[in-house]
C-alpha cells in the first residue's frame, strides 16, 4: 500500500511539473537537489515545451556517420560517411531497410543486422548531443555528489548518471558538470563501468547555439559534433530514399 501510495503521489506530482520525468525514471533513488538541478538544466536549454515540439534533427557525428531523425515518429536515416552503407530505420519498432555495396540488402538476417547496428549509433549519437535533455529518462538514477569547477574553471554542481536495464551499455557511469551561472551542461565524463574510478574520457560540452527554440551543443574536445540542424518539416523521401539529401536546400 505504502508503494502504491508514492506511486500515486509520484504520478500526481510529475502531473504538475513543467518537466515531468519519463516512465521508469528512479524517482525513488535519485536525489531531491539532483531532480532540481535537472529541471534548471531543461529550462535553461530552452524549456520541456520546446524540445517536445522539436520535430527533426540532423547531426554529423565524428564525420563518420550523418543522421537525421524525426523525434515524433521515431524514424531515423543513418548515413555512413566512409562508405556508401545507408539504413533507413524506425527506432520505436526496429523496422527499417538497408543499402550497402551499390545495392539494397534484401536477406533479411543481414537487414536484422545492420538495422541493429544503426539503432545502436543513434542510441549514442544522439546521446553525445542531446543528453542534457534526457536527465530524467526511463532507467535513469541521478544523484547529486558536490561541486568542483570543471577543466576551464567554471564554477558547477556535478551529477552521476547510472542506469538500470536500458541502453546498449546499461554498465556506464557518467559524471555531469552543470555550470551554476548558466545551469548548462558544460562537461561530462564516462565510465565504462560503474565500479571504475578513472573515466574513459572527460570531455567539455560547450559552444551552444540556438537550433529551432532550443540550445545545442557540438563541442566535444577532439570528438565535435557538426552541422547540427533542426527543422520543422522535410520531405518523406528523406526516409524512404536511399539518395542521399542535401540538407542545406531545406
Amino acid at each position: 500500500m505504502i508503494a502504491l501510495l508514492s506511486s500515486v503521489s509520484g504520478m500526481a506530482q510529475s502531473k504538475k511539473s513543467p518537466n515531468p520525468a519519463a516512465p521508469g525514471f528512479d524517482a525513488a533513488g535519485s536525489d531531491a537537489r539532483a531532480v532540481q538541478i535537472a529541471d534548471e538544466v531543461m529550462a535553461a536549454m530552452g524549456g520541456r515545451k520546446a524540445w517536445d515540439n522539436t520535430h527533426l534533427i540532423s547531426w554529423n557525428f565524428f564525420g563518420a556517420r550523418q543522421l537525421i531523425w524525426d523525434k515524433w515518429t521515431g524514424n531515423v536515416r543513418v548515413d555512413n560517411l566512409k562508405n556508401d552503407q545507408t539504413v533507413l530505420l524506425n527506432v520505436n519498432n526496429d523496422k527499417g531497410r538497408v543499402f550497402r555495396n551499390g545495392a539494397e540488402v534484401i536477406e533479411p538476417d543481414s537487414v536484422a543486422k545492420y538495422v541493429k547496428q544503426a539503432k545502436a549509433a543513434w542510441i549514442n549519437d544522439s546521446y553525445w548531443l542531446v543528453m542534457p535533455f534526457k536527465l530524467k529518462d526511463s532507467g535513469l538514477t541521478i544523484k547529486h555528489i558536490g561541486e568542483e569547477n570543471t577543466q576551464d574553471g567554471k564554477p558547477a554542481d556535478v551529477l552521476q548518471l547510472t542506469f538500470k536495464g536500458v541502453g546498449v551499455t546499461p554498465d556506464n557511469k557518467y559524471k555531469v558538470w552543470v555550470d551554476k551561472a548558466s545551469h548548462l551542461v558544460w562537461q561530462w565524463a564516462y565510465y565504462p563501468k560503474f565500479t571504475d574510478e578513472k573515466p574513459g574520457f572527460t570531455l567539455p560540452w560547450t559552444d551552444y547555439k540556438k537550433h529551432g527554440n532550443v540550445l545545442l551543443s557540438g563541442e566535444r574536445g577532439q570528438r565535435d559534433l557538426t552541422d547540427i540542424r533542426v527543422f520543422t518539416g522535410l520531405p518523406g523521401e528523406v526516409f524512404s530514399n536511399f539518395a542521399r539529401p542535401d540538407l542545406s536546400r531545406y
